[in-house]
């Protein structure tokens, strides 16, 4: 049976976007070329996926963002509805 090349890629997102537990979505996301050969370079020091990498580092950095807000009161709360305003130099406002 002849398959388009839609169904095709239909099926493999379906049998790529399911896990045992259900717990992962799929992220489309346009990166600088930089970013991404640095990702790639990164992945491959460590010996590891790009997806593995990708999670540890946003695992690691809300874990150090986290600890930082349990300074302020209510901080950990605010944090998780959203509403904690927390600003660096290395990251560019939604706002």
């Amino acid at each position: 049976m002849v398959t388009s090349n839609a169904s095709r890629q239909s099926a493999y997102r379906k049998r790529h976007l399911q896990d045992e537990e259900g717990h992962c979505e799929r992220i489309n996301q346009v990166v600088s070329l930089h970013a991404k050969r640095a990702l790639e370079r990164f992945a491959k020091c460590y010996g590891v996926t790009q997806r593995a990498l990708l999670e540890r580092l946003l695992v690691d950095a809300e874990t150090e963002t986290v600890n930082g807000v349990l300074l302020y009161p209510n901080g950990q709360a605010e944090y998780y509805d959203g509403k904690f305003g927390a600003t660096t130099s290395s990251l560019r406002s939604n706002g």
